[in-house]
């Protein structure tokens, strides 16, 4: 199949999404993170991070640059230690991906937190299309590998950006899998961070897995269907929202943005809204499932305003985040100015 006729399989079914209109969960407490940080064990690969994000934080630091954290991706919660089966949190990292090079272009450097083998920046432009990568080339006369001349002059810009990124330092890339990893790494990331203050910005496009299971109800080995009747009953706790431990212990004064994502216009306010005054925070980008890609409204406690692309921007390819992150940025401005006047 070719053109408009692929079949795409990863949209899910808008028609049937759950009724959203229900409690979100309590934002967690310091208990809820001394009891989760104590009782599962920190990737082994933390320490290594650790000093990768100091050393880039400084760097940048000394340059007097801001820096942003983008969170992209999914999280998994594995069913077994052996990983054979997992739960998952659909997202291929496009927003985290593409808001990630905007940051570049307009000066920040950036920690990419982001599920491994997602979207990356750059590179994104290439992969998880419906063209296969060896689209883009082709054999010359003398036998040497070719850029398609169609793609070249498209290619060379991507090229430049990402090469501007590598040589100036500008970019340190982070992975995650599981939802343990992702809130081990976010905390540790988040408190290296407090040391600039107000110049750290976190934009958390993540999605991030609502439950999990506890580790001490994992079993060790893939598990045995035979042993459970064919049935598989799983027993889940609902991840603690650390938004809440952000904001006012791991980085705070630092401005966070957090995204809310809904299938149904009528409480896609509402619910920004609500997690405005759960976490304190600055700004929730909402957006919706179906319209995702073309528009998004920023709600503050003070406002609401819808940011979209128009029928010609659409038309021509435009990605949103290069209307969201001017405006994300110059509110980051503000912040700082004002955390400046209050002395912090």
């Amino acid at each position: 199949m070719s053109g408009d006729k692929r079949v795409h399989t990863s949209v899910p079914d808008t028609e049937t999404a759950i009724d959203r209109n229900l409690p979100e969960f309590p934002a967690a407490k310091p208990i809820d993170e001394d009891n989760y940080f104590r009782l599962h064990k920190p990737p082994p690969y933390l320490s290594q991070i650790s000093r990768d994000v100091a050393d880039f934080i400084n760097y940048h630091h000394l340059q007097k640059r801001k820096i942003v954290l983008v969170t992209s991706g999914g999280t998994t919660v594995p069913l077994e230690n052996n990983t054979v089966r997992f739960i998952d949190n659909f997202s291929a990292g496009t927003r985290g991906a593409t808001s990630a090079e905007y940051f570049l272009e307009n000066g920040y450097a950036v920690v990419f937190l982001h599920r491994e083998f997602s979207l990356l920046p750059y590179s994104r432009h290439y992969s998880h299309t419906t063209n296969c990568f060896l689209d883009y080339m082709t054999e010359s006369e003398d036998g040497k590998v070719e850029v398609n001349a169609e793609f070249q002059k498209e290619m060379i810009v991507v090229l430049r950006k990402y090469r501007h990124a590598q040589n100036n330092n500008l970019l340190l890339l982070v992975p995650f899998t599981t939802v343990h990893q992702y809130l081990f790494t976010l905390k540790l990331i988040a408190q290296e961070l407090s040391v600039i203050g107000s110049d750290a910005l976190f934009y958390l496009a993540a999605a991030v897995s609502d439950f999990f299971l506890p580790s001490s109800r994992v079993p060790e080995h893939k598990i045995q269907s035979q042993e459970s009747g064919g049935k598989l009953v799983v027993d889940l706790e609902p991840v603690p929202k650390f938004l809440s431990r952000l904001v006012d212990s791991w980085a705070p004064i630092s401005m966070i943005v957090s995204f809310k994502l809904e299938t149904d216009s009528s409480i896609l306010i509402k619910k920004a809204k609500g997690a405005l005054e759960r976490y304190n925070h600055q700004l929730v980008i909402g957006n919706l499932l179906q319209s995702r890609k073309y528009e998004v409204v920023f709600v503050t406690k003070d406002s609401e305003r819808w940011v979209r692309l128009s029928k010609d921007q659409v038309d021509a390819g435009i990605d949103i985040e290069s209307l969201i992150i001017p405006e994300v940025i110059k509110l980051h401005k503000s912040s700082i100015e004002e955390k400046k006047k209050m002395g912090l």
